[in-house]
């Protein structure tokens, strides 16, 4: 959210690592800097930072269609010589958020489609979510807090499905 410029800071740092070696390796090194595993997913020293680490197409418990490595599943933000940075899609970015669907989540899926100003295409949205809901267990719940979002941004935003 902070690197598209949608929220002005973090508490965390969330990473995926869709290659299941480059995590054991990443794991390892973070270990051997002195980050300590403080949750199923968060590492951390002193600093303020949780970097929360993914293995594979998994943000939380929220498996991606498709690996973010795949064409149009991602926006490079930055390359340095053996990591690429980049960013969830947008609707990727949504759905793993309202997955979780906390309060918080909400007003993050909500400030990515104002920063897009509707050019966000909600059908597209939705037919994603459902598509990835359609694989959990918790099907009805996760569709629940679609629905929940979709008419917020109606009421608030006034953009239709």
């Amino acid at each position: 959210m902070t690197l598209l410029g949608f929220k002005d800071s973090a508490k965390d740092i969330d990473l995926i690592v869709p290659d299941s070696r480059e995590y054991v390796y990443l794991t390892r090194i973070l270990k051997d800097l002195g980050y300590q595993n403080v949750s199923q997913y968060g590492w951390r020293t002193e600093d303020v930072f949780i970097f929360d680490i993914f293995r594979g197409n998994f943000v939380y418990t929220t498996e991606l269609l498709e690996s973010p490595l795949h064409a149009g599943n991602q926006t490079p933000i930055q390359g340095f010589s053996s990591i690429q940075l980049g960013v969830l899609n947008d609707y990727d970015l949504i759905i793993t958020k309202l997955f979780r669907g906390t309060g918080v989540d909400f007003e993050d899926c909500l400030a990515v489609v104002r920063g897009r100003a509707g050019a966000l295409n909600l059908r597209r949205l939705s037919e994603r979510f459902k598509e990835t809901a359609s694989y959990s267990i918790s099907e009805q719940k996760v569709n629940r807090n679609l629905d929940l979002f979709l008419q917020r941004v109606k009421e608030e935003l006034g953009y239709g499905t």
